[in-house]
């Protein structure tokens, strides 16, 4: 397994979550990726290892990438709090049930791209939202979906946020 990658999109409003990740091998383009996320940090771009509880991080080990800034602490801490133990859930789920294969779990990594608006309030919205997205992204990337054929049969379809 070079690269897997997946993206999906779930709940409304403000606390919308979009995901977008890869997974693949620790010693192929997303481990590259992986380590460059956790060693190249930035105002406003502070990575994270997705943990379960403090000092149990999920296997294949996840960074979390943020998809806007963060400006401010109320920002920071749904996305260190709720979107992070949402995101963390959904890698052990999805080990759990088997669509990530538990034997193939230490030698993947996965670098999950998350978003948090800027005016997002409701935490319970933000960890149910990011958790279902970065499940469906998960399934996605592992079973490659979409295929190109659903995506052509897709092309044509409005995108909900196209601006117009």
């Amino acid at each position: 397994m070079s690269m897997f990658i997946g993206e999906a999109l779930d709940g409304d409003g403000n606390e919308i979550a979009h995901i977008d990740l890869m997974i693949g091998s620790k010693t192929g383009p997303v481990g590259v990726a992986f380590a460059n996320a956790l060693s190249t940090q930035s105002e406003g771009h502070s990575n994270l290892l997705a943990v379960i509880t403090p000092n149990v991080a999920v296997k294949p080990s996840t960074v979390m990438v943020t998809k806007v800034t963060i400006k401010g602490m109320k920002q920071a801490v749904q996305m260190f709090g709720p979107a992070q133990a949402a995101v963390a859930k959904a890698v052990a789920d999805s080990v759990d049930s088997g669509v990530i294969p538990q034997d193939q779990a230490e030698d993947l990594v996965c670098v999950c791209g998350v978003f948090i608006h800027p005016e997002a309030a409701d935490d319970k919205k933000i960890y149910d939202y990011n958790y279902n997205a970065t499940k469906m992204a998960i399934e996605n990337a592992m079973k490659a979906s979409p295929t190109a054929a659903e995506m052509i049969a897709k092309k044509d379809e409005v995108h909900p946020f196209r601006g117009f």
